[in-house]
C-alpha cells in the first residue's frame, strides 16, 4: 500500500508505505517506510504472531494516515 500528500504551497511532498512480510519462523512482519518524496526515508519493522494481527495494525495505521490527508 502506498500513501502520498503533497502540498505544493507548503512545500510538503511526503510518502507512506505499508507491506506485510512472512518472517523466518513464521511470525508476520509489517513494514513501514516513510519520508520525503524522492527519497528513501525511514524504514521500521513491526513483528507480529498472525496475518491478522499484522493486517489489522495496517488497517489501523492506513486509517491513521488518511486522517491527516494522505491518499
Amino acid at each position: 500500500m502506498h500513501l502520498t500528500k503533497t502540498e505544493p504551497n507548503a512545500n510538503l511532498h511526503r510518502f507512506y508505505r505499508l507491506e506485510i512480510v512472512r518472517g523466518l519462523f513464521g511470525d508476520w512482519g509489517l513494514v513501514r517506510n516513510w519520508g520525503r518524496i524522492g527519497g528513501s526515508g525511514q524504514l521500521r519493522t513491526d513483528w507480529f504472531d498472525t496475518e491478522a494481527a499484522a493486517k489489522d495494525a495496517r488497517f489501523a495505521l492506513h486509517m491513521a494516515k488518511a486522517k491527516k490527508g494522505y491518499e
